[in-house]
């Protein structure tokens, strides 16, 4: 840890200069921007936006994911001063331009408008040429923001880690709901389903639309490596959307979510399979349903804040290599 540079850095959410670096501000102190970086709207340069996504009006049982970004972003703090374990010295917060978009403003008693307002709100990072990561709220905010990655990739690949499918049958476009978003992707021709996984899934859905599915039995039987290997198998070079549902991590590792179900990976699974995924074409992704008032030692946030940085580094590994946008 640069001991030196902890002696004068503070609030780097507002005072750093330069969009790359680590940080060694106090991890207790200062402004908590995701891994402290910049909060900025100018996304000059930009490679990927961080942003947040407070909803959770969408839930089918407890509440408290509108916490979710605040928490994580809290959490990231202890990672901002090292390059993260394993991806063989890539550093992410040095070699890519990152900055913290802050959060998606929206009239939370005005929910039928808040699907535009998140796609809009998408498009315009899109647009300014930077890739998004979202912070979740609840895991309905995957469907608007992949109406706006499908209308520059077109039809994309969906990685989706998860308890639940989230493909129930819905044919109400309007309708909003956190466990039929990905029926209503496959219908409105968002996402491949022949062409995406499922992975870590423990509950039953008779009908799956074909989405090849990885169950969180079949995942800790066949161990993260062969897990891996089947995923990209399946994605292969198609543009991929990752959405990582925190409830897909077991909730003795990830308690603070609304709708835990047993059985689920274990956070060395999930860190592992997630790095074995480098080379995937991730062009975006979110993570998703973490309540921080169901958890209060803050261990769900600080997984939360883990997997943002593995989707981080899933993102620039292969750019890294290609030069790719």
């Amino acid at each position: 840890m640069g001991l030196e540079e902890a002696k004068e850095q503070v609030d780097q959410a507002f005072t750093r200069d330069d969009l790359k670096g680590l940080s060694f501000e106090n991890t207790f102190g200062g402004a908590t921007s995701f891994l402290r970086r910049r909060y900025s709207k100018d996304l000059t340069g930009v490679d990927v936006a961080i942003t947040g996504i407070p909803f959770d009006q969408a839930v089918t049982n407890r509440t408290g994911t509108r916490f979710g970004p605040r928490a994580v972003r809290e959490a990231s703090c202890l990672q901002a001063f090292d390059p993260p374990m394993y991806w063989d010295g890539f550093s992410p917060l040095e070699e890519m331009a990152i900055v913290d978009y802050g959060d998606l403003a929206f009239d939370y008693a005005n929910i039928p408008a808040f699907p535009k307002a998140l796609t809009d709100h998408i498009r315009t990072i899109l647009e300014g040429g930077a890739a998004s990561i979202a912070i979740g709220g609840d895991h309905y905010i995957s469907f608007p923001i992949l109406r706006a990655y499908a209308e520059k990739y077109g039809p994309l690949s969906l990685l989706q880690f998860d308890a639940h499918s989230d493909t129930w049958p819905d044919d109400d476009m309007d309708r909003v709901d956190h466990g039929t978003m990905f029926y209503k992707a496959v219908k409105e021709g968002l996402i491949d389903p022949a062409r995406s996984v499922q992975v870590g899934i423990r509950t039953v859905n008779a009908d799956n639309l074909g989405v090849p599915t990885i169950t969180a039995r079949e995942a800790h039987e066949m161990g993260p490596a062969k897990v891996a290997e089947k995923i990209k198998s399946v994605l292969k070079d198609n543009p991929t959307y990752v959405s990582f549902d925190i409830d897909g991590l077991d909730p003795a590792f990830a308690p603070g979510t609304g709708t835990p179900v047993w059985g689920g990976l274990s956070s060395w699974q999930a860190a592992a399979i997630l790095r074995d995924l480098a080379g995937i074409n991730m062009v975006g992704g979110d993570m998703v349903e973490v309540s921080p008032p169901f958890d209060t030692t803050g261990a769900t946030a600080i997984a939360g804040a883990h997997v943002v940085t593995e989707l981080l580094c899933l993102w620039g590994w292969t750019r890294r290599e290609t030069g790719a946008s």
